[in-house]
């Protein structure tokens, strides 16, 4: 059994050397909050080995964030810093790569002023318009992973004490991320060809349209003409090969924004901005959210999608066999990150350029006449489970199954 410092070891090292892929004399960016402090050193140790230039750390804290949300006016909530969108598109235009270490506690906002959430969550993506779009076109490498909190753990396992539940996550997430094998980074290199492998098959099918059915889902999805299904890794703009999530068992591309039909059912809770939203249902009729519910969590769910026009539509469709390491490990984890690879999922929001042809090159009127989405926001729900069956509709109007019972069918 390798020990815990070795697999955390590895685990950094997979951020650095499969995640971002950092090369010499580049720039690298942490996004992190204060309490994995030494994850983040120890991350910066393995990029300063890799030749990094610099190891440039922006520290968060949630209970600063709370307490601006509880205290401050809500003009000061509406007032994003100008000064940290224009250093993150400076760096992005410098070629830096980009690390985001994801660690919130899901109930940390639950009696939070629901109008104040909205508002810093959309000022915030109103500032990093820009460096979103430098994100989903793939313009720089960039790694979304995490790290245990104790709030986060201990909803995970509630049963343990918290020192025993942020050992616990830990453990599942050297799992979830395979640094606890002993060649991760072969591992990892395996992985990638597997989900690119499966991406190719769905790219030569040239599917017009997907047809999900399960308990409480009857959705049916057009997809772009010249739509592009990826997974795993892909190269950025100066062609280096990375991998932006840490774990990842998911094939997606882009729904046509116009093109979505039905009503579907969530799976697993979904964890947004502090609060816990789940046992919901959204109807869409031509691409756009006309209704939906919630058991827990409906006016998150709400101000979500009154971000903007582009957050009444989806933005992502995502494969994931129930069968994957993470659904099969039975944990709920509270994160996208790690639940996104559990279950098939869908996106609120903005689509990634890179899944239509071109699309990394467009303008915005081009994007929008290529189907894609935009938005201020994208957001990961769950729909996936062994009850679901998914039919691809070809060209010619033929359906073949892609998914039967939660699993690949093709």
């Amino acid at each position: 059994m390798t020990d815990f410092n070795t697999k955390l070891e590895n685990y950094a090292s997979l951020s650095i050397k499969k995640g971002v892929n950092l090369q010499k004399g580049q720039i690298l960016v942490i996004a992190a909050p204060i309490h994995s402090y030494e994850f983040v050193r120890l991350l910066a140790e393995k990029a300063y080995e890799a030749g990094a230039h610099n190891v440039h750390v922006e520290w968060s804290d949630e209970e600063l964030a709370k307490l601006k949300l509880d205290h401050a006016p809500m003009e000061a909530i509406q007032e994003y810093p100008w000064w940290h969108s224009k250093a993150r598109e400076e760096l992005a235009e410098r070629g830096a790569a980009f690390i985001t270490v994801k660690s919130s506690d899901p109930d940390l906002l639950k009696y939070a002023d629901a109008g104040k959430v909205a508002a810093a969550n959309k000022a915030a993506g109103e500032a990093m318009k820009q460096f979103r779009n430098y994100i989903q076109s793939d313009k720089v490498s960039w790694l979304v992973t995490a790290a245990p909190s104790t709030g986060w753990a201990k909803k995970v396992f509630p049963e343990v004490s918290e020192t025993e539940a942020v050992q616990q996550l830990w453990e599942a997430i050297f799992k979830a991320v395979r640094a606890d094998l002993e060649n991760p980074v072969l591992a990892w290199e395996e992985h990638d060809k597997k989900l690119q492998a499966k991406s190719a098959i769905l790219n030569s099918k040239k599917y017009k349209q997907l047809h999900y059915t399960a308990p409480g889902t009857d959705l049916k999805i057009d997809l772009p003409d010249h739509h592009i299904w990826a997974g795993g890794g892909g190269p950025n703009t100066e062609g280096v090969h990375f991998i932006a999530n840490m774990p990842t068992e998911e094939v997606f591309t882009v729904p046509h924004k116009d093109g979505v039909n039905g009503y579907v059912k969530n799976t697993k809770p979904l964890n947004y901005s502090g609060n816990v939203i789940d046992d919901f249902t959204i109807h869409f009729k031509d691409g756009k959210i006309v209704d939906f519910s919630a058991g827990e969590g409906e006016s998150t769910l709400r101000n979500l999608i009154d971000t903007d026009e582009g957050s009444h539509r989806l933005g992502e469709v995502a494969l994931v066999p129930h069968s994957s390491p993470i659904s099969q490990s039975g944990i709920l984890f509270y994160n996208t990150l790690f639940d996104e690879n559990a279950s098939n999922h869908l996106a609120i929001g903005s689509a990634y350029a890179f899944c239509v042809e071109g699309g990394t090159t467009m303008n915005e009127q081009e994007k929008q006449e290529a189907g894609l989405n935009t938005s201020l926001t994208h957001v990961d729900f769950m729909v996936g489970s062994n009850k679901m069956n998914i039919e691809g509709i070809l060209p010619d109007g033929t359906k073949e199954s892609v998914f039967q019972n939660g699993e690949w069918a093709i």
